[in-house]
């Protein structure tokens, strides 16, 4: 398949599973129910997306073993980022459990949320340190996901591991609908010395944006100053679906990033909807799900 896109960010789930969902109340109660491969396909095929990546919703070692099941038995999942306990001592050996389990290949990646820690200096713990360097052994991409608060910590954490692949999710998830720019954009600008091993999803930037209001040239400041810091090598496309419904249809996720890309090159393009998610994640067997 020529040019294939990768859809690099998105979630299923089942608030009655038991799971951390009670954020999904107040405006985010039109996506409170179960949210599964069928209710995504559509999407997929009216865009064209050859592969997806799916990412933890909350800090669950079991949701790590359902999602990477859910990608054994679901063609169009390329690859899961899950969760793991990077403070537990024998987080490696949860890692290798995980990767030398039948569906282990689909494991991509880990992420924590960390915004959701008190402390906004949480990955600089030795605890979590010790887990980085395991995921990071275990040769996994690690995804950042901070508010501006953890912003700092994570361009300290990229320097102190050069080695290790990591992505940054939702452009780290700038108050777009205020037009907050100044000091998102310093703090982003870290990351520029750190990008041939960072990359950055362009995700998650329509619920940062007036839900009911925002246009593609709410985001476009965002785009381009993304773009040029961390190169369109280094850049990738992503929906954060279902979260991305409070604000707007899947399509219109798509029409708009293509929106502010518009200027770019064909080839920059391919990159940025596919070539870079594969490369980053190392995805197997999304062209070819019996090649593995």
């Amino acid at each position: 398949m020529a040019n294939p896109i990768i859809d690099s960010h998105h979630h299923f789930w089942d608030p009655k599973s038991g799971g951390d969902y009670g954020w999904l109340s107040g405006p985010f109660e039109p996506i409170n129910r179960v949210f599964e491969p069928a209710d995504l396909r559509p999407s997929l095929e009216a865009n064209r997306v050859s592969g997806t990546v799916l990412v933890q919703t909350w800090n669950d070692l079991g949701e790590t073993w359902d999602f990477i099941r859910t990608a054994q038995v679901t063609d169009f999942v390329a690859g899961v980022v899950g969760w793991v306990d990077l403070t537990d001592p024998n987080v490696g050996e949860t890692l290798a459990e995980l990767k030398a389990s039948p569906e282990g290949k689909w494991l991509v990646g880990i992420r924590h949320l960390i915004q959701t820690e008190n402390d906004p200096n949480w990955l600089l713990r030795d605890d979590a340190c010790r887990g980085l360097q395991a995921v990071e052994a275990a040769g996994l991409v690690y995804d950042l996901v901070p508010n501006l608060p953890q912003l700092p910590s994570c361009v300290r954490t990229v320097e102190a591991f050069p080695k290790m692949r990591f992505v940054l999710d939702h452009i780290s998830k700038p108050n777009i609908r205020d037009r907050d720019f100044d000091d998102w954009s310093r703090l982003m600008h870290g990351f520029r010395a750190e990008r041939d091993h960072v990359w950055c999803k362009l995700s998650g930037m329509v619920t940062e944006a007036d839900w009911q209001n925002w246009t593609p040239e709410d985001l476009k400041p965002y785009v381009r100053e993304v773009v040029d810091i961390f190169g369109v090598d280094r850049c990738m496309f992503g929906t954060d679906w279902p979260v991305c419904l409070v604000a707007a249809s899947y399509d219109r996720v798509v029409d708009a990033l293509r929106e502010c890309l518009k200027d770019l090159s064909e080839s920059d393009l391919d990159k940025i909807f596919g070539a870079n998610a594969i490369e980053a994640y190392r995805l197997p067997g999304f062209l070819s799900r019996s090649g593995g």
